[in-house]
């Protein structure tokens, strides 16, 4: 497991904590839109940083930053060395948050059961009709509607999110999500914003929806979740 980036302090990332990012290199899927696609294709051309070190520094932000946002890539494609980082991050009393895609269902599972993530954040890419294109490769989507569960009734805070990407994301895609999601304690639309370099280039050039495009899949959803909203309009 490779820790390819850290930022030290973020206010967005970790709804309701002041917390530190850590970026795991690799991925499990290939989505074409996806904006970080160093982390996903070329972790061995960015430097690593040393776990120790980081530690320390995380110790030396306690009372400051409470809470760690394990992002990617992919965190779940690191089997052990993902549990055990949890655990060292639970043992320092921080709060962790987990941004995954869901498709390593048995750690996602074997993690929540542990009590070892505090709040998770699951990437749900379109309608399961559509997930292979979104993914960038073929996958079983039982897996994803397995997470889901996994998720909804681990008893950890958690949210969806659906990044709305024009040829990938469209309006009947969004009322399948909705009835994947029901009752759900949050789930939130974001705004598609192509910069590069992403895995496939053409992505680049797509334009993203519109305010009211959005505003109208947002009311598609809202009736069946706890919690609705916008990012990034």
């Amino acid at each position: 497991m490779k820790i390819c980036g850290v930022q030290g302090v973020s206010v967005i990332d970790y709804p309701g904590r002041i917390a530190s990012v850590l970026f795991l290199g690799g991925c499990n899927f290939r989505c074409p839109f996806c904006q970080n696609a160093d982390l996903v294709l070329r972790q061995e051309s960015l430097p690593g940083l040393d776990l120790e070190e980081m530690m320390q520094s995380l110790e030396k932000k306690k009372g400051f930053v409470d809470g760690v946002v394990i992002t990617g890539g992919e965190p779940l494609i690191h089997g052990e060395a993902l549990l055990s980082l949890l655990r060292r991050l639970c043992e320092a009393g921080l709060a962790v948050k987990l941004d995954t895609n869901g498709y390593e269902v048995e750690l996602l599972r074997e993690a929540l059961a542990a009590g070892l993530v505090d709040y998770v954040a699951m990437d749900v890419k379109t309608s399961l009709a559509g997930y292979s294109k979104a993914a960038g490769k073929a996958l079983d989507t039982r897996r994803i509607e397995q997470a889901i569960r996994i998720i909804m009734d681990s008893g950890a805070r958690y949210e969806f999110r659906t990044t709305c990407v024009p040829g990938i994301v469209a309006e009947s895609d969004i009322r399948e999500i909705a009835a994947l999601v029901s009752g759900a304690q949050r789930y939130y639309l974001q705004q598609f914003r192509p910069s590069g370099p992403m895995i496939d280039a053409e992505y680049e050039d797509v334009r993203p929806y519109d305010a009211a495009t959005l505003g109208r899949f947002l009311s598609l959803v809202s009736p069946s979740v706890q919690t609705c909203g916008l990012r990034g309009a």
